[in-house]
């Protein structure tokens, strides 16, 4: 059983920046590739960014590419998303997951892949 915990989230303005990090316990953090989504009221949820074992291979939304980076560090079970040039529109809940099964795939973008998820971490990004 994997548990996964956020945090990192709050509140900034358009332009700045955030981390947001995802500590991993009860499993083999570096066995599985762990993404990034979020979800903003009303909407569904939607892929952000995943990363695979070693971290070697990163793949992200288009609306997210340039502005935000997929990390991983397997020696303190951690995943890291840093996020630049923040948007109104990029306030959401943000989750991190974990897809123990796919196999090393980092390009399944659909909730449903990820087998494992945390709480969520809110992040809020004013005009």
């Amino acid at each position: 059983q994997v548990q996964l915990g956020e945090s990192g989230g709050g509140l900034v303005q358009a332009g700045g920046s955030l981390r947001v990090s995802c500590v991993a316990s009860g499993g083999t953090f570096s066995r599985y590739t762990m993404g990034w989504f979020r979800q903003a009221p009303g909407k569904e949820r939607e892929f952000v960014a995943a990363i695979s074992w070693g971290g070697k291979s990163t793949y992200y939304a288009d609306s997210v590419k340039g502005r935000f980076t997929i990390s991983r560090d397997n020696t303190k079970n951690t995943m890291y998303l840093q996020m630049n040039s923040l948007k109104p529109e990029d306030t959401a809940v943000y989750y991190c997951a974990a897809d123990t099964t796919s196999g090393g795939v980092i390009s399944n973008t659909w909730p449903e892949a990820y087998d494992y998820w945390g709480q969520g971490t809110q992040v809020t990004v004013s005009s």
